[in-house]
Formats: structure tokens, C-alpha cells, sequence
């Protein structure tokens, strides 16, 4: 195992974000249905769809890398999914629903946000700058994503969660 190298990091690591990308999907349409919020269920719709986007990416990116797209388990992301599905059902129906919903897709965006960081850069590292590009085009949404999901939160939901309660 001594012989490992960044090209094997990064491969493992493409692998891990595949198979979260994917998992991301499935969670993401379950977060719309349990949404109470209009704008927030929109807002996981359109992610939803930009996911589907990445996958293509991550996609184009193991074909640049030679290899067959092929996912590995995340237990990361298995846990922040588990995380939202808890929210849902502990919190159906409660104004505070929202809110953490919310908050569980933006644990999401910053697992997304540091995997593609880390793998942009591996990429710009080994020379890889086809792929540095498709990776740093998700970065760029998934920081996008992030920020929209905090406008949401602090302009709408975190205060109708609060407002519930006093």
C-alpha cells in the first residue's frame, strides 16, 4: 500500500463523490415532497437537476481519466441524508420543518463544496486541466447553490420557524 499516489487519491475520491452525486438525487426529491415551502421545494427541484448535471460531468471526467464510472459507498453523505430523513419525520409539520431541511442541504452543499475543492485541485496538480475545468464548473454551482440556500434561510424560513415558536 506504500505505493499509493495522488492519481489513486484522486480516483478514490471521484469515486466517493460519484456515488454521493447520485445518492444526492434521490435524497434531493425526497427533501422536495417533505418540503412545506414553495421556494425551498423549487430550490431542492432545481439542485435536483443541477445534480443531474454533475453526474454528467463526473462522468465526462472519468472517461478523460480513462476509467468506467463507478461509485464507491459514502458513509459522509449516507449520514447527512439519514440526517434530512430524521428532520422529516421528527419534524412533519412543524414551521421548524423547513429550517431543517434546509439546513441538511447545506450540510450537503459543504460536503459537495470541499470534495470538489479538494479534487480541483488535485486535478490542476497532476495536470489533468480538462477535468480541473469540468470539476471547478461544479464547484462553482455548488457555491452558487450554498448561497442561495443561506438567502432562503435567513430571509424566509429561518424566521418562520422562530416566529412559530414565540
Amino acid at each position: 500500500m506504500a505505493n499509493k499516489t495522488i492519481d489513486d487519491l484522486f480516483y478514490d475520491t471521484l469515486r466517493d463523490v460519484y456515488y454521493a452525486e447520485r445518492k444526492i438525487i434521490s435524497g434531493l426529491r425526497k427533501m422536495a415532497r417533505g418540503a412545506q415551502d414553495e421556494q425551498l421545494k423549487a430550490a431542492f427541484e432545481k439542485h435536483r437537476e443541477e445534480t443531474e448535471e454533475q453526474v454528467e460531468r463526473l462522468q465526462q471526467v472519468f472517461e478523460l481519466i480513462g476509467k468506467r464510472p463507478r461509485g464507491k459507498t459514502c458513509p459522509a453523505i449516507e449520514g447527512i441524508l439519514d440526517e434530512a430523513e430524521e428532520i422529516m419525520e421528527e419534524f412533519k409539520g412543524s414551521p421548524a420543518l423547513d429550517a431543517g431541511l434546509l439546513a441538511a442541504a447545506q450540510a450537503v452543499e459543504h460536503y459537495e463544496i470541499s470534495r470538489y475543492g479538494t479534487l480541483k485541485s488535485w486535478a490542476s496538480q497532476l495536470g489533468m486541466d480538462d477535468a480541473a475545468k469540468l470539476l471547478e464548473t461544479t464547484l462553482n454551482e455548488e457555491k452558487k447553490t450554498d448561497e442561495l440556500l443561506t438567502d432562503l434561510a435567513e430571509q424566509t424560513l429561518n424566521a418562520a420557524a422562530e416566529q412559530a415558536t414565540g
